[in-house]
């Protein structure tokens, strides 16, 4: 039988009692669609850019790209999550002024 545990809290998930989530993250590089400049050679800085490519280890390459993360949750730490998905500061979710 395959055990859960929380990947917050690190509990046991028990699979009569306990509700498990699963949290599926997926983070990717936002490129802005090319602007076209007539001055300035496309073509060679095309070129540079995929022989860095080469140069450079295809796992770090990857992870800069394209990653997935997968967590799974017991009931309090998903309302937890779902509160501050990004984890912030509660002081810095409240916005008070710099007086």
């Amino acid at each position: 039988m395959i055990q859960y545990y929380c990947d917050l809290c690190k509990r046991l998930l028990d699979p009569e009692e306990d509700l498990r989530y699963v949290v599926k993250l997926e983070v990717y590089a936002a490129f802005d669609p090319l602007q076209i400049d007539d001055d300035h050679d496309n073509l060679q800085e095309l070129n540079e850019i995929l022989e860095g490519i080469d140069t450079a280890r295809s796992d770090d390459v990857s992870d800069d790209v394209y990653q997935t993360l997968r967590f799974d949750l017991c009931p309090e730490c998903r309302r937890r999550f779902l509160k501050n998905p990004l984890g912030r500061n509660p002081a810095e979710l409240l916005d008070f002024s710099q007086n």
